[in-house]
């Protein structure tokens, strides 16, 4: 548009739209508030008169639950401003300060406004509505004055503000036009706090009974319920909805905001006894409008005893038909247990509990609770750890339909221990795992070892562990050195307790490992052709038979490299063998075997990378060998002559002499230049002769006579290498 120009900018004659301020004192702001709508150009300078225009774009936005907000549409709008000389000054108005108040709350705001030259002041108020009311009392001078009130409801809660925009135009004499002043109120209406929150113990089970008030909004759609341990001291302030990460609590369900109970029972495994726990909830509004009330008051109670724990998942002998050892401590109340009561203890393969969760195997039942150790015979302790899952039952009441009530211990793991050798064979690498309830992390871990000859464990050293793990390199000591080429074992222990005296030193040892040298790394050679010998010779090969069923062959050979590394193990069980293809770019496992060599046949190309590992008695990897390649050559020979007579000999054009190809996009030319035929779906060419410049050579037939063709190929290589191949052929019939 000629004579366009941003309003806060300055010209190239150092001339500015608007300036700060009355009169400009410095750089001035044309500025919308992204939120409110809100536009502010401050201010226009006497330099500036004449008619402006400006754009903005109004987005629409869509929230759907679990979902990130979506734009759905859009609007621009348009704005004129004529700017004109005059005398007259704008009035100012002022608004209460942004406020959040509770549903029910009334809300009365006192606006006013005051105008330089003493005009009267209208003012007026946009974004009200019934019950919302708006008087102005005053129109000054000195003081204009007006009235809001709102008495809120449930119905307008909302997670945005409310926004009420108030205007204070003056009148102005002498013919001077009005101006205006706007300002922008946020009042944001919150949910009231759910009253009267209490939790009881369920007669003398670990379960927690929640009760409150009826929630007063019946516009609210959930009510959230968290819990933690002992009270957290949060006090919400300053219209807080909802429940801070910081205050410690974790959800643990959702309920319907119409409901005033809510049973806690920790997902039906019952809560610990010995405890406190401390409870609070808050209401949460639907979309779109959403919000959140003012969180409850905190309401706490305290279990009385202890509950049943697991203390002990230790591995006794480490064999195929090996045997885990299982303990745990009795519950104990004040009034003690309804009969029937005793324990179940489940297992299940593997550390996961999420996963164990799907697999727990029952393995006992008893009605002793004097009886808290289980012998765990006949398991595969070389292959698997055990994860184990103690539930104590009784009964509610003496009556003969008394409901069962079950509480569950968290569950816990084996000690699982793992050791490789290191690369440099320098030393073993042992690393252990474990999930397990208690606290591995006060007391050391204890690591044994078993030294070539020996029959007996002894102490080898103690390392600190964290919540899930440990690690340890055995690099032997001065007094008591590795010996290289040597195997040597292993078995860790883990001493664990839970927070309280009466239950330390929780010994669990993991099942022995052996740990040999690392197998010595392989020296990989792979037999490939001997392309430049071929080249050299191309017009002496012999023609190429050319079929889709072609299968080639690769051969592979390798031995053990003693030094790689130094005192490495030459005394292996096998080989891993890894390919490459010529289209993939990871290598993948391809066959295991016990000989030295590998043939790979079925192939549709020899182009391909291989990799070999040893693999050690106990399962222990070497280094991967050296990467051997074999690739296709790159041979291409076409003949200056064929017959397309349909006898069966020499009906087409093809190579005589090739390698494996991709693509070739052949055309060729009559000797005027005129192009006759061009194809590239056959990577082989097998033109017939045709004059087509289809794919196909399907038009009438050439007549005979020399003809000229380039041949753009790309050949099945691992580079996937492009040549030109430019000739003549003659066509006899």
């Amino acid at each position: 548009m000629p004579g366009f120009q941003y309003p806060d900018i300055y010209d190239t004659n150092g001339r500015q739209v608007a300036y700060l301020g009355s009169p400009g004192s410095g750089r001035s702001y044309f500025r919308q508030d992204i939120n409110t709508g809100l536009i502010v150009w401050n201010a226009p300078s006497s330099q500036s008169i004449g008619e402006y225009n400006f754009a903005f774009v109004v987005e629409e936005w869509r929230r759907v639950a679990g979902a990130r907000p979506r734009l759905i549409g859009t609007v621009i709008r348009d704005m004129q401003i004529v700017v004109g000389p005059s005398t007259n000054l704008r009035p100012e108005v002022t608004i209460p300060e942004d406020i959040c108040v509770v549903a029910g709350t009334t809300v009365n705001g006192a606006v006013t406004a005051t105008d330089p030259d003493r005009n009267p002041v209208q003012l007026f108020a946009y974004g009200t509505f019934p019950p919302i009311t708006f008087q102005q009392t005053a129109t000054g001078p000195p003081t204009a004055r007006g009235a809001f009130r709102w008495v809120t409801s449930c119905e307008d809660v909302r997670r945005d503000p409310y926004l009420f925009t108030f205007k204070a135009q003056d009148v102005p004499t002498g013919g001077n036009p009005p101006l205006i002043d706007e300002k922008i109120w946020r009042v944001r209406v919150i949910g009231p706090p759910p009253q009267t929150l209490q939790a009881q113990r369920q007669g003398s089970s670990t379960r927690v009974v929640l009760t409150w008030d009826r929630y007063q909004c019946t516009q609210a759609s959930q009510m959230l319920i968290f819990r933690k341990e002992n009270t957290s001291g949060f006090v919400p302030v300053d219209c807080q909805t909802g429940i801070p990460a910081s205050a410690g609590y974790t959800q643990i369900g959702a309920i319907d905001a119409g409901l005033s109970s809510f049973q806690d029972d920790n997902n039906g495994r019952g809560l610990e006894r010995g405890k406190t726990y401390c409870y609070r909830i808050y209401a949460v509004f639907p979309l779109p409008k959403g919000g959140e009330s003012i969180a409850s008051a905190e309401a706490c109670v305290t279990l009385d005893g202890t509950s049943a724990l697991l203390t002990n998942v230790t591995v006794d002998r480490t064999a195929t038909n090996g045997q885990v050892t299982v303990k745990w401590t009795p519950p104990l109340n004040q009034t003690g247990f309804t009969a029937p009561a005793g324990y179940r203890l489940y297992r299940a393969p593997g550390q996961n509990v999420a996963a164990a969760s799907t697999t727990f195997k029952q393995v006992l039942t008893t009605t002793s609770l004097t009886e808290t150790t289980f012998v765990d015979a006949g398991r595969n302790t070389v292959d698997s750890a055990f994860t184990y899952k103690l539930e104590f039952f009784s009964r509610d009441n003496t009556s003969a339909n008394a409901a069962e009530i079950r509480e569950t211990a968290a569950p816990a793991s084996s000690v699982r221990l793992s050791g490789r050798a290191d690369e440099a064979a320098s030393g073993n690498v042992l690393t252990w795992t474990y999930n397990v309830p208690w606290d591995n992390t006060l007391q050391p871990t204890t690591i044994y070892r078993r030294a070539p000859g020996s029959p007996t464990f002894t102490l080898l050293a103690t390392v600190a562990g964290t919540a899930t793990s440990g690690t340890y390199t055995d690099r032997g000591t001065a007094a008591n050195p590795l010996i290289a080429g040597e195997t040597y074992c292993y078995y860790v222990q883990t001493n664990g307790s839970y927070a309280s005296p009466n239950l330390p030193n929780l010994l669990n040892a993991s099942q022995e490992i052996c740990v040999a040298p690392v197998p010595c790394r392989p020296i990989l050679t792979l037999q490939t052709t001997n392309c430049d010998s071929l080249a050299a010779n191309l017009y002496a090969l012999p023609t190429t038979v050319i079929s889709p069923n072609q299968r080639y062959t690769n051969y592979l050979r390798w031995q053990l490299d003693a030094n790689s590394p130094p005192n490495c193990n030459l005394a292996v069980t096998g080989y891993q063998v890894y390919y490459r293809g010529p289209e993939a770019t990871e290598y993948q496992l391809l066959a295991t075997t016990m000989e030295p060599s590998y043939v790979h046949m079925g192939l549709t190309t020899v182009s391909g990378c291989y990799q070999v590992r040893a693999v050690g008695s106990n399962g222990e990897l070497s280094a991967f060998s050296n990467e051997a390649c074999n690739d296709e050559c790159q041979l291409f020979l076409l003949p200056n002559i064929f017959t397309p007579n349909n006898d069966g000999v020499n009906d087409t054009f093809r190579p005589k002499v090739t390698s494996s190809l991709r693509r070739t996009h052949f055309t060729a030319f009559n000797r005027w230049g005129v192009k006759v035929y061009e194809g590239d779906q056959d990577p082989f060419i097998n033109w017939d002769g045709g004059g087509s410049s289809e794919e196909r050579s399907n038009g009438p037939q050439l007549s005979d006579g020399m003809y000229f063709y380039l041949a753009e190929v790309e050949f099945n290589d691992l580079n996937r290498t492009k040549r030109t191949y430019k000739g003549w052929v003659q066509i006899n019939r």
